[in-house]
This record gives C-alpha cells, structure tokens and sequence, in this order.
C-alpha cells in the first residue's frame, strides 16, 4: 500500500539536511555568509577570502559529506575501500601533504621585482623587524595555555602571509588551520585600517615628511643572481625553510631570466589561480562548527590582531632608528610595509606619506621592506618548524 502523500514530504523532510542541521552549523554558515559579503562587497582579499568562505559553508552544510574520510573493511584478508570519502577530503591533501602554499609562493616569486631590496638592501632588515609580532604573539599564546606548536601557529599570522600560515599550522597544528586561516586573511585584508594610526602614533609629522633619494637602477646580472643566492644563503640557514623559499625564488628566476615567458606566466596566472581555489575551499572546509566555535578560536583572533599589530611596531620603530642613523634619510612610514601583505602595505606607506607631503612618493622605497617580509616570514616559519616540528 502506497504511503499517503503527506507522510511522504515528511519522510522527505525527515531525511533532509533541514532537519539535521544544529544551530552550531547554522551559526557557522552566517559567518560564511559574512565573509562572502566582505570579499565582495568590500572587496577584502577576495581571491582567497571568497574560496575559503565558500568552503566554510560547504563543510557546515549537514550531510553532504563533503569532508568524510573514506571507509575501509576487511575482506578475505586484504583491506578494501567500502565507501569513497569526500571531494573536500582529498582536494586537502594538498594542504596536509604541503603541496598547495609552496606552489603559490611559485607564483608568487614569478610576480614580486625583488629590484627595490637589491637597491637597498638596508630594507632587509625592515622585514625582519616587521617579524617582531610574530614572537610576541607566540610569547602571549603560551601565557594563555597553548602548547608550542599551537603558540607558533599562532604567532606566524604576524607575518601577514596566508600561505605561510596555512603551511606551518598544517605541519604543527592542523586543528586549528581553519581560524587561523580565516584570521591570517582577514587581517591581510584590514591594512589600510590596522596600520595607519600604528604608523602615526609612532612616527612625528617631520619624519612622515622625509623625502627619500631615487633608487639606483638594478642590472639583469643582480636579478637573476637575487634568487639563486638567496635560496643557497636561507637554506643553508634554515633547512626547513626550503619548500618556501625555494620556490619563491624559483618563481622570481622564471621571471628574471626573461627566457622561460611562457612558464612564468603560466605561474603568474594559470598555476596560482587553480591552486588559490584547491587551498581557498579546502582551508575553508575545516572551519567546521566543532572546530571553530570554541573559546580558542577568539583568543586566536585577538593574538592575531596583537601579531598584525607587533608587526607594524617593529618595522616602524626600525625605520625611526635608520632615521636617526642616516641623519634622517630614511622615512620610518617604510618600515610599516615590511610586513609580507604585498603589495598592500607597501601602498598603505604610500598613501600615509603622502597625505603628510603630497610630493613624496614612497612606494618603491617601500617594496623594498615589503618583498623582504615574504623573504623573512618563510624563514620565519623554517625557524618555528625546526623548533617545534
């Protein structure tokens, strides 16, 4: 006998995600409804902000089992696959395996002119004072109860590079990949809103004044020799450090070798768009309610912002004192951009200087400062891996 047409919509009704979703899977769907208006309404970091808000919604959407681990059972001795796990679930062994954040810094170096740091290479150590934040942080989250590997993870997203901190807290502390992520990111995104009253509470009017000497211009010769040196140097350094750095500086050499076009293009475009959607939705997909809804996760929101916050600190207090040294020479605002958000930051020192002196023109003075923070957060993270790896 046929069930009446009632008891069928419910039973329907019974088996859909409708009735299984808990109000923590609800909440965490608004949130990634939120994200996915600020990366296209404001436009905060939406190449990466918009896949992993998708993801997020994706992994707390009941049912779907999209992150489902796949099913083995025993037969006749030999171990079988019973059931596939989801798409998500394989798509992030990229993630997990450290494939996914090395090949973007590929594309990554195939984009960055490193030729403002060979210029001045004094700007070196503007990004590696802008990786302050990040030991402050980690020195905070271990005040607060985190265990080191937890506290690393932590305290890298001072770096203000995501792929960074995607690759070091999937080595460390996967669990926690998902908040960190999205706090990494967000605050990638809210340069323009963290650092200037940083920059001008540390800095007087006379010093976001400076006018800086003109660049000299930088040979092919030093260009191509840039990478080669720089991956020889900081892995000889910091051993760890090499999935990062190596392919930054494999990317930069596509570049700067002006003989292999089609592949650094390929890098620039085809190869970190695929791989940006991959990492996006996949470091998305462990945000799930479980995870993410927990009194950690706030605390790794605020230390992520003390991080951003050091960060800037460090650099500007480093510019003030190469101010001083070079008998004012040197504009401090620089310092601010030696934080990896590129090329963000660096415009962000633009923008603050010249509404101090609408002549001055502080970019590429900035880039310099601004590519060595890529250069020290990778390093940075070899350290923290070695460390607590």
């Amino acid at each position: 006998m046929d069930k009446p047409f009632f008891d069928v919509i419910f039973d329907f009704f019974r088996d859909s995600g409708f009735a299984a979703i808990t109000w923590k899977q609800a909440l965490m769907l608004a949130v990634s409804w939120f994200l996915i208006y600020l990366a296209i309404k404001k436009e905060y970091e939406p190449l990466l902000l918009l896949p992993i808000a998708f993801g997020m919604m994706l992994a707390n959407l009941p049912l779907a089992g999209l992150t489902a681990e796949p099913q083995y059972e025993m037969v006749d001795g030999q171990m079988k696959l019973k059931q596939i796990g989801g798409l998500l679930y394989y798509l992030y062994e990229g993630v997990k395996l450290g494939i996914y954040p090395p090949l973007i810094f590929l594309g990554i170096g195939a984009m960055t002119d490193f030729g403002p740091l060979i210029a001045n290479p004094k700007s070196l150590l503007l990004g590696a004072a802008a990786q302050f934040g990040i030991f402050v942080a980690f020195t905070l989250a271990r005040l607060l109860g985190f265990d080191n590997p937890a506290a690393a993870s932590i305290g890298i997203i001072g770096g203000a590079d995501g792929p960074t901190a995607i690759f070091l807290t999937s080595r460390l502390k996967p669990e926690l990949l998902g908040p960190i992520a999205i706090a990494a990111y967000s605050y990638m995104a809210l340069v323009p809103i963290i650092q200037p009253p940083i920059m001008r509470a540390l800095t007087t009017k006379k010093e976001r004044q400076v006018v800086m000497e003109q660049l000299r211009p930088v040979s092919k010769l030093e260009k191509i020799l840039f990478p080669i040196v720089v991956t020889v140097v900081g892995s000889l350094l910091v051993p760890s450090s090499v999935p990062l750095l190596g392919t930054l500086m494999l990317g930069n050499l596509l570049r700067e070798s002006l003989v292999v076009d089609r592949l650094s293009k390929t890098a620039q475009n085809e190869l970190i768009n695929i791989i940006t959607i991959f990492l996006g939705v996949t470091v998305g997909a462990t945000a799930t309610a479980e995870r993410f809804l927990s009194p950690d996760t706030l605390k790794i929101i605020a230390l992520g912002l003390i991080a951003f916050a050091f960060g800037t600190v460090g650099g500007v207090l480093l510019g003030k004192l190469m101010y001083k040294l070079t008998g004012g020479k040197v504009n401090p605002l620089i310092g601010s951009a030696g934080v990896s958000a590129v090329p963000m930051a660096a415009r962000v020192s633009q923008v603050v200087g010249q509404k101090e002196n609408p002549s001055n023109f502080l970019l590429m003075h900035a880039m310099g400062p601004n590519v060595a923070g890529v250069i020290g957060s990778a390093i940075a993270a070899g350290v923290l891996l070695n460390l607590f790896g």
